[in-house]
């Protein structure tokens, strides 16, 4: 899971409601067009929010951690109702489920799986005895979307093309959010400039170089 939020952008409940037959391991892509969600009280599957399927570069890393995963898991089918909770039923063969091969329910795995798992990596503190997790956004699975955002800007990927990966409306919205992330003109300039220096001193001098000279 951590994989899919981090190395791909899915949103939790994206990642609960994906199932084995949205994922392309020859081509290196994974489709995003279910999630698992609450309404009244019940699970349902569903489309991404706003509508908005999408496709998302699969990096090998995180290609090799669903292979491994599914070793251990193998997928469960996994029958909910489409949308409503009397909607008509929809059968898919998820690739994270309970222990009793049921969808996972977001509170229950934020509360007994994802902030344990915070705790015993540090990144956030043990309760008293008798109280419960602080509540954080930045201690939700959506910082993983903030990190893969980060990641990819980073590297020099364009607005239009994380706007389409995480699965936002419009790149501008994408742009607001992100826009402090970005690395800043002054940095582009020196790498770029940096880069055509490290390269030239690269070259061999050898007998063809010392005529030219």
């Amino acid at each position: 899971m951590v994989g899919l939020g981090g190395g791909c952008g899915l949103r939790q409940g994206e990642t609960f409601g994906l199932s084995l037959d949205e994922v392309d391991f020859e081509t290196g892509w994974l489709r995003v067009a279910y999630q698992v969600k609450v309404l009244n009280g019940r699970l349902v599957f569903a489309p991404p929010k706003r509508e908005k399927e999408r496709d998302v570069p699969l990096p090998e890393h995180v290609s090799a951690a669903l292979k491994a995963h599914m070793e251990r898991f193998p997928p469960a089918k996994v029958m909910l109702p489409w949308r409503v909770p009397d909607g008509p039923p929809l059968t898919k063969p998820l690739l994270f489920t309970r222990e009793r091969e049921g969808a996972v329910r977001r509170n229950d795995f934020n509360m007994y799986a994802w902030k344990p798992a915070l705790v015993s990596a540090g990144v956030i503190s043990k309760p008293e005895s008798g109280e419960r997790h602080q509540a954080a956004r930045e201690h939700g699975m959506h910082a993983l979307r903030h990190f893969y955002a980060s990641v990819l800007l980073d590297a020099g990927e364009n607005i239009k093309a994380l706007s389409q990966y995480l699965g936002h409306s419009d790149p501008g919205f994408t742009l607001r959010v992100y826009t402090h992330l970005m690395p800043n003109s002054e940095r582009r300039t020196r790498q770029a400039v940096d880069k055509v220096y490290e390269a030239t001193r690269s070259r061999s001098d050898g007998p063809q170089t010392a005529q030219d000279r």
